[in-house]
């Protein structure tokens, strides 16, 4: 480990020797500092003129010795001493002032940021000797201050119990989370986006990314908004607004950030250094529901390959093991590092997997031969997630599709055999819904399911129109069909939740988007979608002909 961290550029030889006996001596553990210990980093730091800096653990071990400049010191990567929401980083920082003045705001950051157990500063008088010690230790539970700044005491009227402090205020944090926590089993995440578009469209977009937490299982915190003129390339809301923004969580007891775009890997890596929490994005936030939701063997290769695609980029920049994900491989290189194995199995697995999915889709085009040769017509369900697809599929099918009110609660497709009045049969199937923004790892992994769409007769696209957002949500699947190949198939628009919406504003967007309205709870509302699905197929047919 590195003896001395900072600059210690223009140091004389027993100046370094004196900076290195640091790491010899030991403090009670109950101490904040020895009083020797104290007298001898305040002559040192008045004879160089820069703050010196010790970071003490609950042994009294001193584990980093710091040399700043006039005004500050740097605290190094301490990323090996623990860290969690209920939790102190088991270190406190002690150090210098050159002036007679309190903790800085500097301090105080590095105090909330880092989980310190406690920050310390001493000031010297005139002749080098200490002072004043200005202590601050972090608040539990509280949401409008992350900490509590001690009265000054004099440096030689020391008396307090470090560990029986660090102690309580462990408890205080813990009791606060516990109070806080309404679902024991999800994770706590505190949800960020960053918008250079109009307020509605950034608030509209964070209540769908709330919408996919809660599918995904998170308890979402707290929710963070904040508009700029340009998104900052390194930290994107600025390093300063993500300071206090690990410290907004770090107060809310949460384990992870999400932010509401895609992040690419120097952004997460840049990001997760500074709160020192996890940080995914929304594309993760979907790979994330799709892992979960996939139950088919064919849904798992998808998502696994949609998941690896995203993942190999940012290897250089995680150091993430996947050995998880490719068993055992033998015959590597006695030279090869982790990292090298890492994205070699990534890669190979990867191969893999399109391989396999390559058979699943010779098996649907052969599924889809035999469909043709027999004549049978295909209606394909689309639409935005949670537009009510599966529940309008159970009710035209009598069938028991699951059906939530969540975000992608449909992954592996489904398909239904449906038979008119006038004795026309036809397969009817169900598909994953869109999003917009649709991750281009999924498009590329789902492309054997989506390549059903185009063996289709006719699309329904459902529209919630009980959504104040209905209209960018039609507009997103209108772009996915067109990205796809897929806008020159006969599409049916069929307007959902209809008696959530009064009969008038029906009506009217019945006529601007010419579409039939429905309640796909409710059978007896569903006869002119069946005489328009009916007299549409039969024309096709006859077309064919």
């Amino acid at each position: 480990m590195k003896r001395i961290w900072g600059n210690i550029k223009g140091l004389k030889k027993n100046q370094l020797r004196r900076l290195e006996n640091f790491y010899r001596r030991k403090i009670p553990p109950e101490a904040l500092i020895s009083p020797s210990l104290q007298k001898d980093i305040c002559r040192l730091s008045a004879e160089i003129r820069r703050q010196i800096g010790l970071l003490v653990n609950r042994a009294g071990k001193i584990a980093y010795v710091i040399v700043g400049d006039q005004q500050s010191i740097f605290i190094p990567e301490i990323r090996q001493y623990r860290s969690a929401p209920a939790r102190l980083r088991g270190l406190r920082c002690i150090h210098t002032h050159l002036k007679q003045e309190p903790l800085s705001n500097d301090d105080l950051t590095d105090l909330a940021l880092l989980r310190l157990d406690l920050m310390a500063a001493i000031t010297m008088d005139s002749r080098g000797l200490p002072a004043m010690v200005h202590l601050a230790h972090i608040m539990p539970g509280s949401t409008s201050t992350p900490h509590l700044t001690l009265p000054p005491v004099s440096a030689h009227n020391l008396e307090m119990d470090c560990l029986a402090l660090i102690r309580s205020l462990e408890e205080e944090m813990d009791a606060a989370r516990g109070a806080r926590t309404v679902f024991a089993d999800r994770e706590k995440a505190l949800l960020v986006g960053i918008s250079t578009a109009g307020r509605k469209k950034a608030e509209t977009s964070m209540k769908e990314l709330v919408q996919l937490a809660d599918s995904a299982g998170l308890e979402v915190i707290g929710t963070v908004l904040q508009q700029r003129t340009r998104v900052d390339p390194r930290f994107l809301l600025g390093r300063g607004r993500l300071q206090q923004l690990a410290i907004e969580a770090m107060q809310l007891a949460a384990s992870m950030i999400v932010f509401d775009r895609d992040l690419n890997p120097s952004q997460a890596k840049a990001i997760a250094d500074q709160v020192e929490l996890k940080v995914i994005d929304r594309t993760q936030l979907i790979l994330d529901i799709f892992a979960q939701r996939a139950r088919s063997r064919e849904g798992k290769l998808q998502v696994e390959l949609a998941q690896l695609r995203y993942l190999l980029p940012r290897l250089v920049n995680q150091g993430t093991s996947l050995s998880r994900l490719a068993g055992g491989i033998g015959g590597r290189g006695p030279g090869e590092t982790k990292l090298e194995i890492d994205r070699r199995r990534a890669r190979e697995r990867i191969h893999r997997l399109e391989k396999e999915l390559r058979l699943v889709q010779q098996h649907r085009l052969r599924q889809r031969q035999k469909r043709n040769k027999r004549r049978i017509p295909v209606i394909s369900i689309i639409g935005y997630t949670n537009a009510g697809k599966s529940t309008l599929l159970n009710t035209l099918t009598h069938s028991r599709v699951q059906a939530e009110n969540r975000l992608f609660a449909t992954l592996d497709p489904t398909s239904k055999r449906l038979r008119f009045p006038r004795d026309l049969e036809v397969i009817i199937t169900d598909t994953v819904g869109f999003i917009h923004n649709l991750p281009k790892d999924l498009v590329v992994a789902f492309r054997a399911t989506l390549e059903e769409l185009e063996s289709a007769d006719l699309l329904l696209h459902v529209i919630d129109i009980s959504n104040p957002d209905y209209a960018n949500q039609v507009s997103s699947v209108d772009r996915i069909l067109s990205e796809l190949g897929l806008d020159n198939i006969v599409q049916l628009r069929v307007l959902n939740k209809a008696d959530l919406v009064n009969r008038e504003k029906t009506r009217e967007l019945c006529q601007r988007l010419q579409a039939i309205a429905v309640c796909a709870r409710r059978a007896e509302t569903l006869g002119p979608l069946i005489d328009a699905m009916s007299a549409t197929i039969a024309k096709l047919k006859t077309l064919d002909r």
